[in-house]
């Protein structure tokens, strides 16, 4: 790998600027999970980013997932995952091995790199504040929950004092049962209630594909009602069609713009919003 000049990086710098300026002081939700957690190297690379966008004053809310590390508990009590349409299924064993693994470890452990790498971070799930409240969604499901309201107080008073939300997504209801919330849902009501200037999607493919077989097929921008039509031709399948429908409702609920993009690429939340080419889909509204 070559080395830059001093040159070199003072341009790449100013070219950063227009950018910089765009996202200082405006909220920036991110869902983080996937490959991008797993592995300790991409964790640690995100983490640098996040602090980086801190710095230059991007109120950044970082919304995680967890669902590999609760597997390899379950697996560990010797309890097997089960899924529907998507959902884990979640009785009442479970629920508690989610908000030891959500609440707990994996989020203590995000606030702990974002301070070792210069950033101020503090750590919440969904019951705190009663921030994500909830009812079940399918007794099919277990204590899978269906998102009810969403008390923002909290997140925005930690970012008026200049921390990084770290947020779980547990849920709970007024009669203290937990609730497990799929990660881009939540994400996508905590980044409405904040009308936040974007919301990105890490996931484990480069963003919405024409052809699923060909990466070059990427579509760089969708609006909504184009989503639909997608859909419709069955380029927008399996997997992808509840991240689209979270990226809908974010934007109903007053999010400008959200971005699915791959997290395995390294730096790829600076390039999607500090440079010309972006990364992922953007999704947008159908007037923008």
């Amino acid at each position: 790998m070559r080395e830059f000049s001093n040159a070199e990086r003072a341009r790449v710098l100013t070219q950063a600027l227009p950018y910089i300026k765009r996202y200082t002081g405006r909220i920036v939700v991110v869902k983080y999970g996937g490959n991008a957690m797993i592995d300790p190297a991409l964790k640690e690379q995100v983490m640098e980013d996040i602090v980086l966008l801190w710095l230059i004053g991007v109120k950044i809310v970082l919304v995680h997932g967890g669902g590999p590390e609760i597997n390899d508990l379950m697996d560990r009590l010797g309890k097997k995952p089960e899924f529907i349409g998507g959902l884990r299924v979640t009785d009442s064993e479970t629920v508690d091995i989610v908000q030891m693994v959500l609440a707990g470890k994996v989020n203590k452990t995000l606030v702990n790199l974002l301070e070792a790498k210069g950033g101020r971070a503090i750590g919440i799930s969904g019951m705190d504040g009663r921030l994500i409240e909830a009812k079940m969604k399918d007794p099919k499901l277990g204590y899978v929950g269906e998102v009810t309201r969403i008390n923002i107080t909290p997140v925005l008073d930690l970012l008026d004092r200049g921390y990084i939300p770290v947020i779980s997504t547990i849920g709970c209801d007024r009669d203290g049962n937990t609730y497990n919330i799929n990660g881009d849902t939540a994400a996508a009501h905590i980044a409405g209630a904040l009308k936040s200037k974007r919301m990105i999607l890490m996931t484990d493919i480069a963003g919405i594909l024409r052809d699923r077989e060909d990466p070059a097929s990427l579509l760089p921008e969708i609006t909504i009602a184009q989503a639909g039509t997608l859909r419709e031709e069955g380029i927008i399948s399996g997997g992808m069609i509840p991240k689209v429908e979270c990226c809908v409702e974010a934007i109903h609920e007053g999010v400008e713009q959200v971005v699915i993009m791959d997290g395995r690429v390294p730096h790829a939340i600076l390039m999607e919003l500090l440079t010309d080419e972006g990364a992922g889909t953007l999704v947008k509204g159908d007037s923008l």
